[in-house]
C-alpha cells in the first residue's frame, strides 16, 4: 500500500513537471518564432529603397516579408489593393502568394498547449476520483463507544426527545415492532434555528441505540465535475450498509436539498444529480431496518418535496429555541462540574436569556468562565455573567472614553432614557435588566436591554407597543435637543419599528382596512409596493411617533432624572430604574 502511494507521488510529481516543461518550451517557441511587427509606412519607404526581397501575399489583414541582407521576418498591414501585387513586382519583389493558414509553429504551440492543459486536467480528475474513491469515509464514522453525547448531555427539547424515543427502541428491538408490521422511518428531519442542538440530538440517538455513527455535511456532497457528489452519496451508503445498524447524519442538508427549478434553465445538473442520488439510496434499503438517515436543517421551507415525502424523510421534528424551563435545565447543565457562587441562580439567568439558544448559553457560561480566570477568581459569580452576557450581546465595552464629546453622552442618555421609560409604561412585564451610555467594541453608543416574558402569541397591543418602544428613543431626542438636532443614533429603532409594522399590517391582518390577508401569500413577495399602503403605513408610523412623543412630554420629570442619572453613573439595573417609579 505505501508502495503505491509513493508510485502515486511520483505520478503527480512527473506530471506537474512535464507541464510546466510543455509551457516553457512553448513560449521559448513562440518567442523565436513571431515575426517583428513594422508599419506599413516603414515598408513603403524600404520597399522604394529596393531592400525588400520576398514578400508572402494573402487575403489577410497582415502579410509577411524579408529583406534582401537579413533573414528575419517581418509582419505589417495589408492594404489589400487591387495593384499591390503589381507595385512589390515592378521593385523587383519575390511575391509568394498563400491562403491564410496557420504555420507550422503555431500549429505546435497550439497543441502542445492543449496537451499540458489535458495533462493537468487528467490529472486533477484522477486524484479527485483517488481521493473521492472512498470520500474520506473512515473519518465520517464514530463507533457507538466513541460517541460521549447521549440524552444526559440534552436539556430541554422533550418533545423532540419523545418523537425519537421510538427510533431507537426500533434499532434495538426491531422485533416487537416487526409483529405488528410497524416499519421504521426512513429519514428524520431536524429543523430549527441554528445552535439548538441538532447535530447533539443526532449523536445522542446513534449512542443511546449503541449504532455506528456517519457525519458528513451537505456541502461535501457538493462538487465541480458533475456526477462526484452523486458518487459520494452512493459510497456513504454503500459503506453504511456495510453494517446491520447505523445512523447516517447529513447536517445542512440544504446544500443539496433545496427545491429544483421547474425548467432546464433553472436547475444545476451536479445538485440534481446528486439529490437524486440520495432520494434513489434512501429508496432503496430494503431488509435494512436498522439502518436510519438524519438531516438537519435551518430551512425546511427551501427544501425539495421529494426529500419530505413519506418513504424518505417521513418525520420531521422541531428543535426550537428553549422556553425558560429548558432555559434553566440546560444552564445548569453546563454550570455542572464548574465551581460556581451561592449567588449564582440558575433560574434568574433563564428569564434573562429569552431568545438563547442553547449553543448561546454554552457560550454564555465559558465567557463567564474565561473572565473569572482572567480576574483570578477561584469561583464564577453573577458580576462575570453579567459581563460574559452584555459582551455577547454587544460586544466588549471601550475602555478609552476621552474622546467622546459631553454632547455625545447627553444625546445617548436621553435616547436610552427614552428607550427604558417607555418600555416600563407600555410593556410593564418587560424586564429592563440594563441601561448604559457606555460605548461597546460593536459600534452601540449604549443600549437597554428590554428582555419580554416567554409568550406564544403577540397582541395587537403588544405589537403597537414594541413600535412605541423603538420609536422612544428618536422622540426623546426631539423632546429634549429639538427637531433640527435629532441624530443617526436611532437608525436600527427605525428599521425595527419599520419590521413591526410590515407584520402588523401585512403578515397578521391586524390593519382593519387591509383585511385579514397575507401579502407574501398573494403576490410571492413581503412587501407591497402601492402607494395608497405605502401612505397608510406612513400614516400610522406618524401616529404611533406622535402618541411616543405624548406620553413621553407627560413623564417628562422621570425622563431628565433617569438621563442624569446615566450621565453620572453610566449604567443602571433593574432595580434602580423600577425606583424612579415608586
Amino acid at each position: 500500500m505505501k508502495k503505491a502511494k509513493k508510485n502515486n507521488k511520483y505520478i503527480q510529481y512527473a506530471s506537474i513537471a512535464l507541464v510546466v516543461i510543455l509551457v516553457i518550451v512553448g513560449l521559448f517557441i513562440q518567442k523565436h518564432h513571431q515575426a517583428r511587427e513594422v508599419s506599413y509606412t516603414n515598408f513603403m519607404t524600404l520597399l522604394t529603397q529596393g531592400k525588400v526581397a520576398e514578400v508572402d501575399l494573402n487575403n489577410g489583414a497582415t502579410f509577411k516579408f524579408k529583406l534582401k541582407d537579413k533573414n528575419t521576418t517581418y509582419i505589417t498591414d495589408n492594404p489589400r489593393r487591387e495593384d499591390f501585387k503589381e507595385i512589390l513586382l515592378l521593385n523587383n519583389v519575390e511575391v509568394n502568394e498563400t491562403a491564410e493558414t496557420i504555420s507550422i509553429v503555431q500549429m505546435a504551440l497550439s497543441s502542445m498547449t492543449m496537451l499540458g492543459i489535458g495533462i493537468f486536467i487528467f490529472y486533477q480528475i484522477r486524484r479527485g476520483g483517488a481521493r473521492n474513491g472512498n470520500m474520506g469515509l473512515n473519518n465520517t464514522k464514530v463507533e457507538a463507544k466513541d460517541l460521549v453525547v447521549d440524552f444526559s448531555h440534552i436539556a430541554g427539547n422533550i418533545e423532540a426527545k419523545e418523537q425519537v424515543y421510538d427510533i431507537i427502541d426500533f434499532i434495538k428491538t426491531p422485533e416487537k415492532y416487526n409483529k405488528l408490521g410497524a416499519k421504521m422511518p426512513r429519514g428524520i428531519m431536524l429543523y430549527g434555528p441554528p445552535g439548538t442542538g441538532k447535530t447533539l440530538m443526532a449523536k445522542a440517538i446513534a449512542k443511546e441505540a449503541n449504532v455506528p455513527f456517519f457525519s458528513v455535511s451537505g456541502s461535501d456532497f457538493v462538487q465541480l465535475y458533475v456526477g462526484v457528489g452523486a458518487s459520494r452519496v452512493r459510497e456513504l451508503f454503500k459503506e453504511a450498509n456495510k453494517y446491520e445498524k447505523a445512523v447516517i447524519f447529513i447536517d445542512e442538508i440544504d446544500a443539496i436539498g433545496k427545491k429544483r427549478g421547474q425548467n432546464a434553465f433553472q436547475g444545476n445538473d451536479e445538485k440534481d444529480q446528486t439529490l437524486n442520488a440520495l432520494l434513489t439510496e434512501m429508496s432503496g434499503f430494503k431488509g435494512k431496518e436498522g439502518i436510519v438517515v438524519i438531516a438537519a436543517t435551518n430551512r425546511l421551507d427551501t427544501l425539495d418535496e421529494a426529500l419530505l415525502r413519506p418513504g424518505r424523510f417521513d418525520r420531521h421534528i422541531e428543535i426550537g429555541y428553549p422556553d425558560v424551563n429548558a432555559r434553566e435545565a440546560i444552564i445548569k447543565l453546563y454550570l455542572k462540574d464548574r465551581p460556581i457562587a451561592e449567588e449564582v441562580s440558575s433560574s434568574e439567568l433563564a428569564k434573562q436569556t429569552v431568545f438563547f439558544t442553547g449553543a448561546m448559553l454554552e457560550n454564555l457560561i465559558n465567557e463567564a468562565a474565561i473572565e473569572a480566570a482572567n480576574k483570578g477568581d477561584a469561583y464564577i459569580n453573577n458580576s462575570h455573567l453579567e459581563i460574559a452576557f452584555y459582551t455577547i450581546i454587544a460586544g466588549k465595552e471601550k475602555k478609552d472614553r476621552s474622546s467622546i464629546r459631553e454632547l455625545d453622552r447627553q444625546i445617548t442618555a436621553y435616547h436610552e432614557a427614552g428607550h427604558a421609560l417607555v418600555t416600563k409604561l407600555l410593556a410593564p412585564d418587560n424586564s429592563v435588566t440594563k441601561v448604559t451610555i457606555i460605548p461597546s467594541t460593536k459600534g452601540t453608543g449604549g443600549f437597554s436591554m428590554n428582555i419580554p416574558k416567554d409568550k406564544f402569541y403577540l397582541n395587537r397591543q403588544e405589537i403597537i407597543a414594541r413600535i412605541k418602544i423603538s420609536l422612544a428613543g428618536r422622540a426623546a431626542e426631539e423632546i429634549i435637543f429639538g427637531k433640527d438636532y435629532i441624530t443617526t443614533g436611532a437608525s436600527n429603532d427605525i428599521e425595527k419599528a419599520s419590521e413591526d409594522l410590515r407584520g402588523f399590517m401585512l403578515k397578521y391582518g391586524m390593519d382593519d382596512e387591509m383585511g385579514l390577508i397575507n401579502i407574501s401569500i398573494l403576490t410571492g413577495k413581503d412587501t407591497f409596493q402601492d402607494e395608497k399602503w405605502l401612505a397608510k403605513s406612513q400614516d400610522y408610523m406618524k401616529q404611533f411617533y406622535e402618541e411616543t412623543k405624548r406620553l413621553i412630554q407627560e413623564h417628562e420629570e422621570i425622563l431628565r432624572n433617569i438621563a442624569e442619572y446615566l450621565l453620572e453613573k453610566e449604567t443602571l439595573n433593574e432595580k434602580e430604574l423600577a425606583s424612579f417609579f415608586e
